[in-house]
């Protein structure tokens, strides 16, 4: 409906009434204020004018629209920073994940983008809160997190930090299978170390297991993790203190001061007998083969003088006569060789005496001078 061509000229409500603001003027401005109904017929042919194809006609607002439109779509430009992970999520709904560098997704309402950090490393600490740098000093205890029952029946306390972060290959499933990762991650530290502590007895929990007791809780945390679809790796499980209770701590230490001095007796006793038993190995082994050696001279003797007289014994068949004589000097050769001897002719004169002159010991002598 057209104002403007209304009877009267009076506006909407006819001529000769009061506008409906009050009593004001309506003339076209006599310094007393503006005259509204002038304001409304000037809004009204702006509009007119729009409508109708003026310079912000259809095409103004179709390069405008336009305009907006690119604006909203160019919003969907996002950068994913070296140490994260884009995840793209259209109508909340995931639908893949983008490396670092630029990257789009549509914008906002219809898309949205969660980048989680995948390098930084964080620290759950279990059994006490706060530390000092890499000493991790604890500052406060919580010993409902850290006294644990062995296998052997006996109270351990343990403090120990696990340091994880979030895996690459799997960011989304941390970003929506777990709502608190620090707290379940506490949980299945604490739920592990238990497990492992409750399989090993208090000595060698104390002394020499540690490292297998790191080692067991990482790969059974990582293990359970990897059940929930968590996303998470477990870079490392270290073991922060590991004593008895304290009200029990000094009998401990005796008991441990005990099994050292056990440990050293049985070391030394060990060494000696390293030391003792190859030495009467060898001296059996040196006495074993002297017997041998002895056996095989004697046998091998034995052996030959068998032989030998075998020999002779041929021999004699064919000769005895003479091989008895010959037997009868060489015996006679071996008993006088080392005696005095004096030769009698009993046939001959002079009592039967021969002279003997002993060439052998005139040639011994001389020697024997000439050596004084």
């Amino acid at each position: 409906m057209n104002w403007s061509n209304q009877s009267g000229g009076g506006g909407p409500w006819g001529p000769r009434k009061p506008n409906p603001w009050g009593s004001g003027p309506t003339g076209g401005g006599n310094g007393q204020g503006p005259d509204m109904e002038d304001v409304v017929r000037r809004s009204q042919d702006w509009l007119r004018g729009l409508l109708s194809g003026g310079p912000f006609g259809g095409r103004g607002l179709s390069i405008v629209g336009l305009g907006v439109v690119v604006l909203w779509l160019g919003s969907g430009l996002y950068t994913v920073r070296p140490d994260e992970v884009g995840l793209n999520l259209i109508f909340g709904r995931y639908v893949g994940s983008t490396q670092p560098g630029l990257n789009y997704n549509l914008p906002y309402p219809i898309g949205s983008v969660i980048r989680p950090s995948v390098t930084t490393v964080n620290t759950t600490e279990v059994g006490f809160r706060g530390g000092d740098g890499a000493r991790r000093i604890a500052v406060r205890d919580v010993p409902e997190e850290s006294l644990m029952l062995t296998g052997d029946e006996n109270i351990v306390d343990i403090d120990f930090a696990v340091q994880w972060q979030v895996d690459p290959a799997r960011a989304a499933d941390f970003v929506f299978n777990i709502q608190e990762p620090e707290t379940s991650i506490k949980a299945v530290a604490e739920s592990a170390m238990r497990e492992v502590i409750g399989r090993r007895n208090i000595q060698a929990i104390l002394t020499t297991e540690r490292g297998p007791v790191e080692a067991d809780v990482k790969q059974l945390m990582q293990d359970v993790l990897n059940s929930y679809g968590a996303g998470v790796s477990i870079r490392l499980v270290q073991l922060q203190k590991v004593d008895p209770p304290a009200q029990v701590i000094d009998a401990f230490r005796d008991v441990q001061a005990a099994r050292q001095d056990q440990d050293r007796a049985r070391n030394e006793a060990e060494t000696y007998a390293s030391k003792v038993v190859p030495e009467a190995r060898g001296e059996a082994a040196r006495i074993q083969q002297e017997a041998e050696a002895y056996r095989e001279r004697v046998v091998a003797e034995a052996t030959g003088q068998a032989s030998r007289f075998n020999q002779i014994y041929v021999e004699y068949k064919k000769s005895p006569e003479i091989i008895r004589e010959r037997m009868f000097l060489e015996t006679m050769e071996r008993v006088l060789a080392g005696t005095d001897k004096m030769i009698i002719d009993q046939n001959g004169m002079g009592q039967g005496v021969v002279p003997y002159l002993p060439l052998n010991e005139l040639q011994k002598k001389p020697q024997a001078g000439a050596v004084k």
